[in-house]
């Protein structure tokens, strides 16, 4: 069955459409024959947007103006065809990180590049993360910190942990001694791109305090700590991870967050001059179609976001929560932004080491 009969051709679909039908033929854009369209069921294409070629060399722009080095838009520059405005310069920036490492996972190149480019950068860590540090670690933190002078709580805290019982919720001080690792980390992180960590938020929403696995409902309460930031920064620009799914639910909590303040937020004046963008986590990535902005990464700009990723020490060398793929965030990360890169190429675009993409999104519109 032809999947392409009575399309409505929007610009979107027929960019769906050409990328899907290089695939199928293995050519690059600007290779596609007439004959291409007419054996893979694309008659209908043709006759609503004209020859060929000029809908290949259509879509080649409107691909190629995705990519762009400048995320927050290049100063004094011509931005008709740039992903995002010129001015004004420099750019407010929001960043949300559902966790304490989403931000360098997915879009730790593009994080790297608004701070170097000048623009006035704040993470919002939405989450603690405590639940994803391991006991030990804790321990090895305590003796660390007894060994470089600090007094000795080892005992103290050896026995907290064992008073933990199957079943129950950890304790409140053991979890916050795990946050405090995760907040070290951030920071960490942070400092490797050269971002004050005056500027990093840690919103602890408590939602996800439950002390297990299982998180309680989204609140009022979460969304206004989000309102909060919003309103204190009054962004230019919003990061946020679009991930509607993912293994433990957290992900999706935390846009319904960002999606609630921005309806809170939707007639404060800063909302008018800002844009949202969407990147993806550690477990999918947005479909070319899809796809607003494209920023390439080097090769020394991807050792530079894996070093940072690196900084989030308690959840190196080991998955807590894995899901099916047992890969560790870095890896994920780099084998994500490396294949679409790969896919730009053999869509006859520049080749890059790695590409992170993003979807635009009108914040006083956006909804779940």
């Amino acid at each position: 069955m032809n999947q392409w009969l009575d399309c409505e051709w929007t610009p979107r679909l027929v960019r769906k459409a050409v990328i899907w039908l290089c695939t199928q033929v293995g050519k690059p854009i600007l290779k596609l024959t007439r004959k291409d369209y007419i054996d893979n069921g694309l008659e209908g294409l043709l006759e609503s947007q004209g020859t060929f070629d000029s809908i290949n060399i259509k879509v080649f722009n409107d691909l190629q103006h995705t990519i762009t080095g400048w995320p927050g838009g290049k100063p004094n520059a011509d931005d008709s065809t740039r992903p995002e405005r010129s001015v004004p310069y420099p750019k407010r920036v929001v960043i949300f990180s559902p966790h304490p490492d989403d931000d360098v996972i997915s879009m730790g190149g593009t994080f790297c590049r608004l701070v170097e480019q000048g623009h006035n950068v704040h993470v919002g860590y939405q989450t603690s993360g405590d639940i994803a540090v391991l006991d030990e670690m804790v321990l090895a933190t305590i003796d660390t910190a007894h060994e470089i002078g600090f007094p000795n709580r080892y005992n103290e805290v050896k026995a907290l942990i064992d008073s933990k019982k199957p079943g129950e919720p950890e304790p409140l001080e053991l979890r916050h001694l795990k946050a405090g690792i995760r907040r070290s980390e951030a920071k960490a992180a942070c400092r490797e791109f050269g971002l004050d960590t005056n500027h990093c938020h840690f919103l602890n929403m408590p939602f996800y305090e439950s002390g297990g696995v299982k998180k309680k409902p989204l609140g009022p309460e979460d969304v206004e700590l989000n309102v909060s930031l919003l309103r204190e920064i009054k962004p230019h620009q919003i990061y946020a991870a679009g991930d509607w799914a993912d293994p433990h639910g957290t992900h999706r909590v935390c846009i319904e967050a960002v999606a609630a303040a921005l309806e809170v937020c939707r007639d404060d004046e800063w909302t008018k001059e800002c844009n949202l963008w969407l990147y993806r986590g550690a477990w999918q990535e947005w479909d070319l179609d899809l796809v607003d902005m494209a920023v390439p990464l080097s090769p020394d700009e991807v050792i530079k976001k894996r070093h940072a990723i690196y900084r989030h020490i308690s959840q190196k060398d080991f998955i807590p929560f894995p899901g099916e793929d047992a890969r560790e965030f870095w890896q994920r990360a780099e084998d994500r932004t490396q294949h679409t890169a790969r896919v730009y190429d053999a869509l006859g675009m520049a080749e890059y080491q790695a590409i992170e993409v993003f979807a635009k999104f009108n914040p006083r519109e956006f909804k779940i």
